[in-house]
């Protein structure tokens, strides 16, 4: 039987800004989605494969480094030629992430060709666990600031932000045998564990969204059974994880398979997952205790 990894993460409580959505008049707007037939903002899993991305290059080199004078990537392999053999020399993020190139015929009549990886980590998009109850706020760029700002003149220039002050939650399912170098599937938790700058403002101002809570489950089960558990009934100053418990009341998940890591270890939460047998840590430490298990698992020296 294979491994596999799921996870679903919760982040801090914070405020979000525009989230690379798209700019209406002069109201920069949030992504949104009807989530249980109400309006909530996202985050979409580009965005946290992005930031994962940078992460990752803390573990082992890239395929892909983010320039930011240049605001292009820079690429080492960017035919991916070592995925033709065996022993050629790959990625950790091309290895996690996967790749397409296509191109197209070069002439009438003939087909294209493409290279494609699948991700074998996959991540969902982070939705908010509390709706967006509309928000704006109203602010004005000083005159010359931006370039809409320069065509003012003297005069500063209104302008509108769709803010939401709320968590989100997003889960990943990975499968180590699938990876080239399976080692590489600790070090994509790690990085998880510790992702920085995700959603925000232009990426000039902070969300964090390193996990305030995560719940990993290391199972030889193919399906994740934990995605979006997490829920809040008090605008999102506490957490619960109703959905989470039923499933395990059911025995539709083993318990002995969950990890939690939590930044209260008080809270009503943790108490109910620890009552039904789940390891409970801090959440650095229960990343740690997941790595571990899946270094053991994959039979890897960590």
């Amino acid at each position: 039987m294979s491994l596999h990894v799921f996870a679903n993460f919760v982040t801090p409580f914070g405020t979000a800004a525009n989230n690379r959505a798209e700019t209406e008049g002069n109201i920069t707007t949030l992504q949104k989605l009807l989530w249980l037939g109400e309006t909530h903002s996202t985050v979409s899993a580009e965005a946290i494969r992005f930031a994962l991305r940078r992460r990752l290059a803390s573990a082992e080199s890239t395929n892909r480094e983010w320039d930011e004078i240049e605001c292009v990537n820079a690429w080492e392999d960017p035919e991916f030629k070592g995925w033709s053999g065996d022993k050629g020399k790959t990625f950790i993020d091309d290895d996690l992430l996967g790749f397409m190139k296509a191109d197209a015929a070069k002439e009438e009549g003939e087909s294209g060709s493409a290279n494609i990886r699948r991700a074998v980590l996959e991540v969902t998009r982070a939705v908010s666990l509390t709706p967006w109850s509309g928000d704006v706020t109203f602010n004005a760029a000083s005159p010359g600031a931006t370039p809409s700002a320069q065509k003012k003149g003297r005069n500063p220039v209104p302008y509108g932000t769709e803010v939401h002050a709320t968590r989100y939650q997003y889960g990943i399912a990975l499968t180590p045998e699938r990876l080239r170098d399976k080692s590489r599937a600790a070090k994509a938790i790690d990085a998880l564990c510790n992702l920085g700058t995700v959603a925000g403002n232009h990426g000039r101002f902070l969300f964090d969204f390193s996990p305030d809570v995560v719940v990993l489950r290391i199972t030889s089960d193919p399906a994740p059974r934990l995605l979006y558990s997490f829920d809040t009934t008090d605008n999102g100053k506490t957490l619960n994880a109703d959905a989470l418990v039923k499933r395990i009341d059911s025995k539709d998940i083993n318990p002995k398979e969950l990890i939690l890591g939590a930044g209260d270890l008080d809270s009503k939460l943790v108490a109910s997952l620890k009552a039904r047998g789940v390891a409970v840590f801090g959440v650095k430490r229960a990343c740690e205790e997941a790595v571990n298990r899946i270094n053991a698992e994959l039979k890897i020296k960590g």
